[in-house]
């Protein structure tokens, strides 16, 4: 175990002995409501009263911007639910790379729990400050703008359910509901607007802190030279001559002959079992899981994609290439320039960098398919998301990255990647709040967002309760519906 989770199991140790000392004490002000303990308080109250008196113009243009990105955030929640439910009742490969059940709540250790590599780790600290951020400016963005249409705060102070944590802003209800309806949108659509807007802040702070310290430090790949081989044209699987070329045949091929991935490929440090497969007197190579999915897969047009017989891939190539030769490489833009020196047949010395393990290479350039004069190692940077809902939000995490090239912090590494892991979520855990908060649903500030919007619409309550509820019912049936299909591929 690395010293930062010692120091982070020892800090949730000590913070929940705190928590639990300072309940006890205090005990008399925990009330219970529900499934869940209330501490209220005054805290925070002459604050929220002394903004919302003075910054009355500035803050009636805030909750004017704040309802209409409530009504945004709530029709992208829609859609989103829609893209949710064909990617998890529709695609179990999608399903089952993203490991998570949908209606998992962000606990601490969350991805190691699931041994998830593309979210970085997620400690017990980053989620007490991510609490703490979120909350505060959630709820007192909500007891503002209460305050500013004269709605009285009763209370401030946290929730408890369990070993999770909230904070909470009390308006009087009563002068909540006499308020007009526009009114009562403008503040239920408060806190969600102040998330997104700090979501926005710490996107911002999150490439300001990369470029400052994160330097380019080499060129990346995630596969070897991929080649569209038809299906019609294979000659042999594994050894095995094919006779005939549909898929049927060729899976019966492979079935009946119990082929396995035995060709090793690479130096001993660095081998790969795959199958060898040739085509139109071409030599190709792939996993026969990743081949039998290909024929499988009914969207394939009469084609496969195989990695081409060339240099990387034979050597086992992998890690970001830092040197060639004496040349050495920064970014990717270094890799196709220094490529540029060399001939087809020149053997060259490539040095990479996996993790914190350099590695070195020799081998035989080789001459590029499609232009035979150009020398090449065989290696390609694939959007492996295809335009995937996942993969999107993934690149617009990282739009300030260079997505062929590899970067190092410029100093103290295990500080720099602590901070700036910490402003990702901050950043992604807002962001998540103020979608999941305008699901149209109860619990939710959405739920009563969208109630209202009914009734105004309408001018008739009972036909917006009404709608409200089936609409609530359809969102927890599409949930639930999530979860089956989350089961499904994963079991």
């Amino acid at each position: 175990m690395s010293s930062v989770y010692i120091y982070d199991i020892s800090f949730l140790i000590i913070f929940s002995l705190f928590v639990i000392w300072f309940l006890y004490k205090r005990r008399s002000n925990l009330k219970r409501e529900g499934i869940m303990y209330l501490y209220r308080t005054k805290v925070g109250i002459k604050f929220i009263d002394y903004i919302g008196a003075k910054y009355k113009k500035f803050l009636s243009v805030y909750a004017f911007i704040g309802v209409i990105v409530g009504y945004f955030l709530m029709f992208s929640m829609v859609w989103f639910l829609y893209k949710l439910l064909s990617i998890y009742l529709f695609n179990p490969d999608i399903v089952r790379a993203i490991k998570i059940p949908p209606l998992m709540p962000l606990i601490p250790y969350l991805p190691e729990a699931f041994n998830i590599s593309f979210l970085p780790p997620f400690y017990f600290t980053y989620w007490i400050i991510s609490i703490a951020v979120i909350a505060l400016f959630h709820e007192f963005a909500h007891g503002i703008i209460a305050r500013r249409y004269n709605i009285k705060i009763l209370t401030t102070g946290f929730g408890f359910l369990g070993p999770f944590l909230a904070a909470f802003v009390e308006p009087d209800e009563k002068d909540m509901e006499n308020k007009s309806k526009y009114h009562q949108l403008a503040v239920l659509s408060a806190g969600v607007f102040t998330n997104l807007l700090l979501s926005i802040l710490f996107f911002l702070l999150l490439s300001i802190f990369f470029l400052a310290a994160y330097a380019p430090a080499g060129a990346v790949f995630n596969s070897y030279t991929p080649g569209i081989v038809k299906i019609s044209d294979i000659s042999m699987i594994g050894g095995k001559d094919i006779s005939d070329n549909s898929v049927n045949s060729i899976l019966n091929v492979i079935e009946s002959n119990g082929l396995r991935d035995e060709l090793i490929l690479g130096s001993e440090d660095n081998q790969i079992k795959l199958t060898e497969i040739k085509a139109g007197n071409k030599k190709y190579y792939i996993t026969l899981d990743n081949f039998i999915t290909q024929l499988k897969n009914k969207n394939n047009e009469g084609n496969v994609i195989l990695f081409e017989d060339l240099p990387a891939l034979k050597a086992g190539l992998r890690g970001a290439i830092i040197k060639i030769n004496s040349y050495e490489i920064r970014e990717g833009v270094d890799l196709s320039l220094t490529l540029k020196n060399f001939k087809v047949g020149d053997n060259v010395k490539i040095i990479t960098r996996d993790q914190e393990e350099i590695l070195n290479y020799n081998i035989n350039l080789a001459a590029d398919s499609k232009n035979p004069e150009r020398a090449v190692i065989g290696i390609a940077l694939i959007d492996r998301d295809n335009g995937r809902v996942f993969g999107k939000v993934t690149e617009f995490f990282n739009f300030f990255k260079k997505t062929d090239t590899d970067y190092q912090p410029k100093y103290n590494p295990d500080l720099i990647l602590f901070i700036y892991n910490l402003i990702w979520w901050l950043a992604l855990i807002n962001l998540s709040v103020a979608l999941m908060n305008m699901w149209p649903v109860a619990i939710f500030d959405g739920g009563r967002f969208f109630m209202i919007t009914i009734w105004g619409l309408t001018g008739n309550k009972k036909f917006a309760e009404n709608v409200f509820r089936f609409v609530t019912y359809l969102i927890l049936g599409s949930l639930a519906l999530l979860m089956i299909g989350w089961f499904l591929a994963v079991f």
